[in-house]
């Protein structure tokens, strides 16, 4: 399983608005609900919170990545966030977060979850990737860096 494969441009939202984990979590829930519709923005955000319940997900170098398990899925979501002004989220080096990669998986598939999200934490390590993607001003631009780097 690749990145790319959880990607499409109605999951990529370069414009993050929000100030707070709270709102940010209410956009990427949003953003996950108009990529795939067959999942309100509700169910998203309940399980995004219900995760970050348990510790933050923030990683730290700018990066977040909010994950949860939803049993109405049948296969692994995402979506990518860009927030310029940046969000508070409780990462382990205490800086706002800039770029979010929102994880949903069906509930049925741990296994899959989490080679996932040690694929997407891979991508967010390399300091030139974040650079790229902060940089990048259409969704076709980020799917593109995340196909050139997801190898």
């Amino acid at each position: 399983m690749r990145v790319i494969e959880l990607l499409s441009p109605k999951a990529i939202c370069l414009h993050l608005q929000a100030q707070n984990k709270p709102a940010l979590l209410g956009e990427l829930a949003q953003t996950l609900s108009q990529a795939h519709p067959g999942i309100s923005a509700e169910q998203f955000l309940r399980t995004l919170e219900a995760r970050e319940r348990l510790g933050s997900t923030g990683l730290g170098e700018g990066v977040a990545i909010p994950h949860g398990k939803l049993t109405e899925l049948s296969t692994l979501v995402g979506c990518l966030g860009v927030s310029q002004q940046g969000v508070e989220f409780d990462a382990f080096d205490k800086k706002a977060s800039h770029l979010f990669f929102a994880l949903v998986s069906p509930e049925s598939v741990p296994a899959f979850h989490l080679k996932a999200l040690a694929r997407i934490s891979r991508l967010f390590r390399k300091a030139a990737f974040r650079a790229a993607l902060l940089a990048a001003t259409t969704p076709e631009m980020v799917l593109s860096l995340v196909e050139k780097e997801d190898i």
